[in-house]
């Protein structure tokens, strides 16, 4: 399976689609997880029902929702929308601003702590960011995405874009590995260029161009409901 990005794409909003990184943020590559703590997953709101549809999120700063509330960010939007159409579920926030795919893989253990039904990634920004191997990326993401089937849940990877700037080899690399990723691995359902549609609308954008705004969030957790409806038990 290939997945080439169309052409046409301005940097600015190329870099708008990678979203993920934290230039001008001050934080580490892997920093501590202000949320939820090291000693327990944390679900962004528990349910009444005793055996609820749960959910984690594994990701950097768009899942973490930087510059946003908690409950602003696309992880508890996901749930609130999801519960409004009848759906018993628990969602599991993970997000660490300015993670890699190698901090995602050495914190999959304590997330899969939280028996999650399925397993949201949305990592590899930041590992194109700082020019890792497209070889490491992968290997990383195979290994979280065994981890979780191992531990009994199914997967939804995240589709990521980088700019044409890296070099049309980088670029076209760096988006065929996640198609070949959920075309390989059991358990695995791909959506691709998940960031792209609110990087193309600079409205939904924060001034610093590169993270999402919560009107952008709202549009990206749409995106995911869509997604994610599909796989739950008719309410």
């Amino acid at each position: 399976m290939k997945y080439i990005l169309p052409h046409g794409f301005r940097f600015r909003l190329l870099l708008a689609a990678i979203a993920l990184t934290v230039i001008g943020c001050g934080e580490t590559a892997t920093p501590v997880a202000p949320r939820p703590t090291r000693s327990e997953p944390r679900a962004t709101t528990r349910v009444a029902d005793e055996n609820p549809f749960r959910i984690a999120f594994l990701g950097d700063s768009l899942s973490a929702g930087l510059g946003l509330t908690e409950s602003e960010a696309f992880p508890a939007l996901v749930q609130q929308q999801l519960r409004q159409r009848g759906f018993a579920v628990e969602v599991t926030n993970a997000g660490v601003s300015g993670d890699t795919t190698a901090g995602g893989l050495s914190r999959i253990d304590w997330v899969l702590r939280s028996e999650p039904d399925l397993l949201v990634v949305e990592l590899g920004a930041n590992d194109a960011l700082r020019g890792q191997p497209l070889e490491n990326t992968e290997s990383n993401l195979r290994a979280i995405v065994r981890r979780a089937s191992a531990a009994g849940a199914s997967v939804l990877l995240l589709g990521m874009d980088v700019p044409t700037n890296y070099g049309p080899e980088y670029t076209a690399g760096f988006a065929e590995l996640y198609g070949r990723i959920a075309e390989e691995e059991e358990q695995v359902e791909l959506l691709p260029g998940f960031v792209r549609e609110f990087g193309l609308d600079p409205t939904l954008t924060m001034p610093d161009g590169l993270h999402p705004t919560a009107a952008g969030h709202r549009k990206l957790a749409q995106t995911l409901v869509a997604t994610i409806e599909k796989r739950l038990p008719r309410p």
